[in-house]
């Protein structure tokens, strides 16, 4: 599944056909990273994923239980309090997988072979002693941050939940399993499609700017306007591709993992 983000940051980060590294379609860019980096160029900046993945996942769900919980308290709608419920688990979890994004976009942009790019930890620091902590250093692209996963969540249980509830439910186990999932493969797909604009732009802000030492994509909407202007409206799209098929299946599973674990907790404890 890894090697979906390689291809998301390296789409992402191309400036149109005149860019020299420019990949043409999903099959070139597998072919070009394995020529020129070999089979662990597939690999590059897999470890941030793997340190944030778990908490990631439990600050989606655990802050999305929570909010919700909260706007109880407020006369919304079921639909739309799912919603603003997913906005906020979103904006939340965005502030957790923020450094570790940094790192990885930087080392998945990294074209030198696997044995020639820097380690995760070594990569990491470079950032802190060069740049610091703050928007310029281990959280630049923030605001972009906010906006993809705050939009995708809110798209994604939005959509998840609201949709669910206009289906009937299937007394068949096994129906029952896939109209979760086809839902969920849905909500997935839908909310990837919504929040593309700002992962390009985060890719952007956070991967290597066109000249070196000078700060081209700075902020997420200048960013979005910037690509729009420069290179039209599909180039914020970027990477569509792989990016619906990791997180289209995948966030049918995570929602599968959820529901069922969720209503086993509710049982047992």
């Amino acid at each position: 599944i890894h090697c979906f983000f390689i291809f998301l940051s390296r789409f992402q980060i191309q400036r149109g056909s005149t860019d020299p590294n420019n990949y043409k379609n999903l099959g070139d860019s597998f072919l070009k990273i394995y020529h020129t980096e070999r089979l662990f160029g597939f690999y590059k900046g897999i470890l941030p994923p793997i340190l944030v993945e778990t908490p990631k996942r439990a600050v989606k769900f655990f802050s999305f239980e929570q909010y919700k919980k909260l706007l109880g308290y407020v006369s919304l709608s079921p639909g739309v309090a799912f919603a603003v419920a997913g906005l906020g688990s979103g904006l939340t979890e965005a502030i957790v997988v923020n450094p570790f994004e940094v790192v990885k976009v930087g080392l998945q942009a990294n074209r030198n072979i696997f044995t020639q790019q820097p380690s995760t930890l070594g990569y990491a620091r470079h950032i802190i002693k060069t740049k610091g902590l703050g928007l310029q250093g281990l959280n630049k692209g923030l605001t972009a941050t906010l906006g993809r996963h705050g939009i995708f969540n809110m798209v994604y249980f939005g959509f998840y939940f609201n949709v669910k509830n206009i289906i009937p439910v299937n007394k068949d186990t096994t129906l029952e399993f896939w109209r979760k999932f086809g839902i969920g493969l849905l909500s997935g797909i839908t909310a990837s499609i919504t929040n593309i604009p700002f992962d390009v732009a985060k890719s952007r802000i956070q991967g290597p700017q066109p000249v070196p030492g000078e700060i081209k994509y700075r902020t997420c909407f200048k960013t979005i306007a910037t690509i729009y202007q420069e290179e039209g409206f599909f180039a914020l799209y970027k990477g569509l591709l792989p990016k619906i098929m990791r997180l289209g299946p995948g966030g049918a599973i995570m929602l599968l993992v959820y529901e069922y674990a969720y209503s086993w907790l509710q049982e047992n404890w």
